[in-house]
């Protein structure tokens, strides 16, 4: 299974999925450092990504997504994935892919991103990306609330996701 920690930046992806993959002893990607150069030197700016910038970058997750997942291989990969297009795009081709939203309000994000002075994505675009959310459906994503704690959310997100696979397998 391939597991997509999704949702706006601020929201806790890495944190999140470093937790995940720990616990699964399981690699831990982080979409950002897919991203090409130009694409980090237009975030930089303050500057949104538009499509064609995430062209390449999501073609990228892709193939790093049915890698692990023509080898069999559990993987954790943090990544946006704000758009259904691109959330389709990823698991295009690759039959476990599950994305964990974690799902919280701009005003809890705006505070966590006006903290961060290590990260090259400026917090007032938070309200971009707020605009660019399409919020997945429940059959979609497993929806999270990132008010709870990082070893809440990653406890609570395993749990589900090992009841969804007994589920599938016939176990109860």
């Amino acid at each position: 299974m391939i597991i997509v920690v999704m949702g706006v930046s601020g929201s806790g992806k890495s944190t999140i999925g470093r937790a995940l993959a720990q616990r699964l002893r399981r690699p831990f990607y982080d979409g950002d450092d897919f991203h090409p150069p130009e694409n980090v030197e237009k975030m930089s700016k303050g500057l949104p990504l538009d499509d064609r910038d995430r062209l390449p970058w999501l073609v990228r997750l892709q193939d790093l997504i049915q890698d692990h997942g023509h080898r069999g291989e559990t993987a954790v990969l943090a990544c946006s994935a704000l758009k259904k297009r691109y959330r389709d795009q990823l698991r295009s081709g690759a039959d476990e892919v599950r994305f964990v939203y974690l799902q919280g309000d701009f005003d809890l994000i705006w505070k966590r991103m006006r903290a961060r002075s290590d990260h090259y994505m400026k917090s007032d675009m938070l309200q971009t990306q707020f605009e660019a959310l399409e919020i997945p459906s429940p059959d979609e994503a497993l929806i999270v609330d990132i008010e709870l704690g990082i070893d809440q959310i990653a406890d609570g997100v395993l749990e589900q996701l090992m009841r969804e696979s007994a589920g599938r397998n016939g176990e109860s």
